[in-house]
């Protein structure tokens, strides 16, 4: 008899724990913004040409942006489409109203004539992903 109300009693535990669910209380997160809540990355220039380097040169650029959204910005990542472009973007969050900049430095080393490098940032926007790009041309 102990051992089936300690089994009963064990069971409703363990269903009650797999019922319940957490909830931030009203608190903003990354994950649980609403789309007209969500932060907006605007970028100011979307696009820039960095003009004739020379092959060796490296080249750098920002990409300054505001978060006219209503909520904080948070950048998850930011890939280039190779390896000779290299993003860095601020690790805090971007209130609403401030503004920030994505660095973006190209390395010709091994590279010649047009070159179009797209670097994608993923945040916490909607839609996700943001895309600017850097162009120019290399030469002897």
């Amino acid at each position: 008899m102990k051992k089936l109300i300690l089994c009963t009693i064990v069971a409703g535990m363990l269903l009650s724990a797999c019922n319940s669910s957490t909830k931030t209380g009203g608190a903003a997160t990354a994950d649980n913004v609403s789309a007209t809540n969500a932060p907006v990355m605007k970028f100011e220039k979307e696009t820039h040409d960095f003009g004739k380097i020379k092959t060796g040169d490296k080249v750098t650029y920002e990409f300054k942006f505001t978060n006219t959204g209503k909520s904080p910005l948070i950048i998850k990542d930011a890939i280039a489409t190779c390896g000779c472009t290299k993003p860095e973007w601020p690790k805090t969050p971007i209130q609403p109203g401030e503004d920030g900049a994505v660095k973006v430095t190209f390395s010709s080393i091994g590279k010649m004539g047009l070159q179009d490098k797209q670097i994608t940032v993923t945040a916490n926007t909607n839609p996700a992903q943001s895309m600017v790009h850097l162009i120019g041309e290399v030469t002897n």
